[in-house]
Formats: structure tokens, C-alpha cells, sequence
């Protein structure tokens, strides 16, 4: 039976005592599973993200504690450090705690106030963050990234045949993966951090000059976005389903039997994409969430829907578009500007900070995963084998294990059956159970947390305009439909909007199939609000509640500029 407490539950520190789930659902929308947590977070994405806070310049190494207290898990839910966010706004010059909290974590009643302490203030923290400022504005690549982007396809090329590994050997090609977790989310956190100088410089320009709309414009077709592939490699296979008749059919019938009828061009395309793309997936930050290359369904879905698109939703198409009315817009504020010799400066700065980091960002983002999906394998293979000698009751029990226990389970994997089981229950119970936004100084105890079943929805109205932040241009107007599982998305039909409850960038192949996206938490930076921009996709993030409040089958209009979300008709 569930308790008060989860077994990674973190316990906050007098230091870094308090901790928020925004930015947090994009990255984990659910429950972290306990081997996921432990091998690619803990000794991982967390000391990573210590390391980039330090190399940035934010922090010294010994002013975390052991373990760094960069993320938090609570309830198997992933949060956000606030008081190590917080920090950029004591030591950047020219920024505030309060800045900080208004860009990255909205208005919210539960945030509690910054308070200040004698260790937080330092003056060669400032100058650091100020040298950090001056080569986020200037550089037109940050080289790192690029050779990590290299070092991550030499990890997938070199794959081993892991049905020929023995299981300890599977443990081992794990455990090579933890180190490159650590080097390559440390350039996660200079992307992440970088990316939000360019559109914060434009949209602060662009308002001053009583066009605050078109700040989202200008971060709109930057090209070489290398999550946007994705969408636009499903897109390719969806144009080979389409003209088509033979694949038509075959889909037709079914997607569980299409990889067995298909001809052999669309094989031969289908498994390139896997080989390019197979990491990605929903959760795909959790090595036991399914990714495209673990469960190809995931894929043979969303092209089943993409397949149905008309061809003017070619986001090659529109990519060009969106580049075209970007430098539009770019050459009259440039001519609005002309004279002001530092308001040129800085908007030339920005431009340019916004197309080296935002596509940095998604770049770093697929290194990243591509080391988590190896670790991914190595278990999936490892769980499997467990199965078929009757150890665990399917393969990704595996992850109901801690790191520390992955070598005795292999040593004597019996003794952990009724561990496992019983992880297994209480795991599921967990995404029950809706995690508070903040935690501050102490998690409540999980019997006191909300059930999701009982949270009372307010209610809503034609004419009632919901409000989120302008992720990407368009306005649109169509049939709301409400989608929580990428797994099952057979409700959407071209043209209409998807709502649902996160922005990972594995949704963004449906988004290609809709004509808008709503999700309930983004922001402008985030991944899927940047591939959303490159693919032409209206977007509106962090509408509260969007996906509980809108029903399914509401008529809506979506302007993605504005960040607006009109209710015109209730089913």
C-alpha cells in the first residue's frame, strides 16, 4: 500500500528548500519510474545541471550539498529547484529574484516570497554571469554542443548487438552512458539559460515599439531546429502513405500489421527514421517510458493520423513562410530603429542570440535523449530476458528497481519478486494523485495530496477567452480535441485543434495533423514551442487547466500570436 513518501522522494535543505513544477510537466508530464530516476537523474542529468550552473557561472561547486540540490522528485514527480532559479536573479547583473519568478513560473498564489540570505550576494558570482552575458550575445555557435551532437551519433552508431551481451555487460553499457548524462546536460543548462536572452531582448523591443505581437514572430523559422526533423521526417513517410494506394490500404487495416504488408521503400524509410529518430517518445527524459525506437507504434500512430493531412500543411512549406515574414518584419523594425544606435545594437544582438540558442537548445536537448534511449535499450534487453525466465511479469518491471539494487537483482534476481510487485502497485497509484505546484521547505505527505479524480474544474463560457503565452503565430479556428495519450490520437482530424496537457516534442508530429496546438504548461522557449515555430504551427502554452476546462468538441479560436484562446461554440 502506498505511504506518505515515495522511494526517490527528495528531502529539501535549509539552502534550497523550496521547489515548483513549472517548467517541470514539460520535461516529466508523469511519474518518474524509480530505475529511470535514480541511474539517468541522480547520477546523471542532476549533477549535469550542477556542473552547468557552476561553469555558467551561477554557483561554486560547495555551494550544493550532496546530493545537489538542482532538481527535486516528489511523489515520483519531477520538480524544478526555485531557489536555485532564483539565484540568476540575485547574481546577474541587471536581474531580480522577482524577474525571475515572473518569467519562469507565472503569478501563482503558492509561490512563496524570495528571502534572502548572507551567503546569496557575491560579487564574483556578478562578474562571471556578466562575461556569461556578453558570449551568450556575441558567439554564432557554441562549439560544445556541436561536438557533443557528434560524440551522440558515434554512441548510436557503435551500438553493440545487445542480445549478444551478457547481463552484466547490459549493467555496464548503462553505466558508460552516466558520464556522458553529466557532460552533455551541463551544456543543457548554457543552452537552456541562453535561449531565453533573444526572445526577452525582442520582446521588449518590439513592445516599446507598440508591437509587442510580432516578438514571437521573430523567433519564428530560424531553421536548423534538429527536433523539427522529427515532424518533418513523419511528414515524408505520411506522403508516401498518401499517394500511395497499397499503403493506404494497409493502414487502412490496421497499424498493428502494417511493418508486415508495407512495401519495401516505405520499410526501407520507416527504419531510417527509426535509426535517426528511434530515441524520441513521449516522457522520453525517463529510460522507462517507450520511445519510438522501443514500441514503432508510437510512430505508426501519429503517421496514421498525419497521413489524412492535405499537403498544404507541408512544413517545409512552411518553414519558408515563416522565414520570409520573420526577415519581413526583422527589415521594418530595423528601419524603425535606424538612428538609435543602441536599440540597433541590441536587437541585432537579439536576433542573432535567438537563432544560435534557441536551436542550440533543441540540439543539446537530442544529445541528451540520445543517451538516456542507449540506457533505455540496455534495460529493455535486460527486462526481457527476465520475463522469459519468469523473474519479472513483463520487461519493464525492470524499472522498479533503484540503481543500487541492479547488480544483486542480476546476482539473484528472485529475491527481488515481491519488491518489485509491490513498486509496481504503488508506482501506479502515483499518477493518481495531482503533485502540488510548490513545495516549500517540506513535500506534504502523499495521503493529503489531491486526487486527480477530485479536482473541481472551473467552470466555462462561450465568449470566454482563456489566456496563455504566445508560443507560435496563426490564428486558427476549429473543433477542440482533447488528447492526453500520443498512443491513441485516432479522435483528430485535419484541421482541428489538439488540446492537451504537456509540450513534449514527441507530440509535435500530431501537431502537423491539427491546424493549432493548447497545452496546459510551456513556455516560449521550450521545445515544443520552438519546433512548433519551425514546423508553422499556431501554439498557445500554459493555458491553466486547458485540457480539464475545454471540452472536447468545442469550437475554438487559437491566436498564437496573442496567446489567446477564444471559447465560440459548446458542444
Amino acid at each position: 500500500m502506498l505511504g506518505d513518501t515515495w522511494i526517490t522522494d527528495r528531502t529539501p535543505t535549509e539552502d534550497f528548500p523550496d521547489y515548483t513544477r513549472a517548467n517541470a510537466g514539460e520535461v516529466l508530464a508523469d511519474p518518474v519510474t524509480p530505475l529511470g530516476w535514480t541511474w539517468s537523474w541522480e547520477s546523471g542529468v542532476v549533477l549535469g545541471c550542477r556542473d552547468g550552473f557552476v561553469s555558467y557561472g551561477v554557483f561554486d561547486p560547495d555551494e550544493y550539498g550532496d546530493p545537489p540540490e538542482t532538481f527535486g522528485s516528489f511523489g515520483g514527480y519531477f520538480y524544478n529547484s526555485l531557489t536555485q532559479a532564483r539565484m540568476m536573479g540575485v547574481r546577474m547583473p541587471g536581474a531580480t529574484p522577482e524577474a525571475i519568478d515572473e518569467a519562469y513560473f507565472d503569478a501563482h498564489p503558492d509561490v512563496p516570497p524570495y528571502v534572502a540570505k548572507d551567503w546569496h550576494e557575491s560579487a564574483e558570482h556578478s562578474a562571471k554571469l556578466e562575461t556569461t552575458g556578453a558570449y551568450l550575445l556575441s558567439t554564432t555557435k557554441h562549439q560544445p554542443i556541436e561536438d557533443q551532437k557528434v560524440l551522440a551519433k558515434q554512441l548510436r552508431d557503435s551500438r553493440p548487438d545487445l542480445a549478444g551481451l551478457s547481463n552484466k555487460e547490459l549493467v555496464a553499457r548503462a553505466r558508460d552512458m552516466q558520464p556522458h548524462s553529466v557532460a552533455m546536460f551541463e551544456q543543457h543548462v548554457w543552452a537552456s539559460l541562453g535561449a531565453s536572452n533573444g526572445p526577452a531582448i525582442l520582446g521588449a523591443l518590439t513592445a516599446e515599439l507598440g508591437r509587442p505581437e510580432d516578438g514571437v514572430r521573430l523567433i519564428t523559422g530560424i531553421g536548423g531546429v534538429d527536433s523539427a526533423d522529427i515532424g518533418r521526417a513523419l511528414w515524408a513517410l505520411s506522403r508516401m502513405i498518401r499517394s500511395s494506394e497499397a499503403l493506404t490500404a494497409a493502414f487502412d487495416a490496421g497499424t498493428e500489421t502494417v511493418l508486415e504488408t508495407a512495401d519495401e521503400a516505405f520499410l526501407e524509410a520507416f527504419n531510417q527514421f527509426i535509426y535517426e529518430h528511434g530515441s524520441r517518445g513521449p516522457n522520453e527524459w525517463d529510460p522507462g517510458a517507450d520511445s519510438y525506437e522501443s514500441r514503432p507504434s508510437l510512430a505508426l500512430s501519429q503517421l496514421d493520423v498525419m497521413r489524412r493531412q492535405g499537403d498544404e500543411a507541408d512544413p517545409n512549406k512552411a518553414l519558408e513562410r515563416n522565414a520570409a515574414e520573420r526577415e519581413r518584419i526583422a527589415t521594418e523594425i530595423r528601419s524603425l530603429l535606424e538612428g538609435n544606435e543602441e536599440a540597433s545594437a541590441m536587437f541585432a544582438a537579439g536576433m542573432s542570440a535567438a537563432e544560435v540558442w534557441l536551436a542550440a537548445r533543441e540540439r543539446c536537448k537530442g544529445n541528451c535523449i540520445r543517451v538516456i534511449h542507449e540506457v533505455r535499450l540496455a534495460f529493455d534487453e535486460l527486462g526481457r530476458r527476465m520475463t522469459e525466465l519468469g523473474h519479472l511479469d513483463a520487461p519493464k518491471d525492470i524499472y522498479m528497481l533503484l540503481e543500487d539494487e541492479i547488480d544483486a537483482f542480476v546476482d539473484d534476481p528472485a529475491s527481488f519478486s515481491d519488491t518489485i510487485k509491490t513498486r509496481k502497485a504503488d508506482f501506479a497509484e502515483l499518477f493518481k494523485l495531482e503533485p502540488p505546484f510548490i513545495v516549500k521547505g517540506s513535500c506534504p505527505p502523499l495521503s493529503e495530496w489531491v486526487r486527480k479524480d477530485d479536482i473541481a474544474i472551473e467552470s466555462i463560457a462561450v465568449g470566454d477567452v482563456l489566456n496563455g503565452v504566445a508560443c507560435s503565430p496563426g490564428t486558427v479556428t476549429g473543433t477542440a480535441r482533447v488528447i492526453l495519450d500520443p498512443n491513441d490520437p485516432m479522435a483528430l482530424e485535419p484541421g482541428d485543434i489538439l488540446v492537451t496537457q504537456n509540450t513534449d516534442p514527441s507530440w509535435t508530429p500530431l501537431f502537423l495533423a491539427a491546424g493549432a496546438v493548447v497545452v496546459n504548461v510551456g513556455a516560449v522557449a521550450s521545445h515544443a514551442s520552438i519546433v512548433s515555430r519551425e514546423l508553422g504551427i499556431p501554439c498557445v502554452a500554459s493555458v491553466a487547466d486547458a485540457s480539464r476546462r475545454i471540452p472536447d468538441g468545442a469550437t475554438i479560436t487559437v491566436d498564437g500570436a496573442a496567446g489567446t484562446v477564444t471559447i465560440d461554440v459548446l458542444p
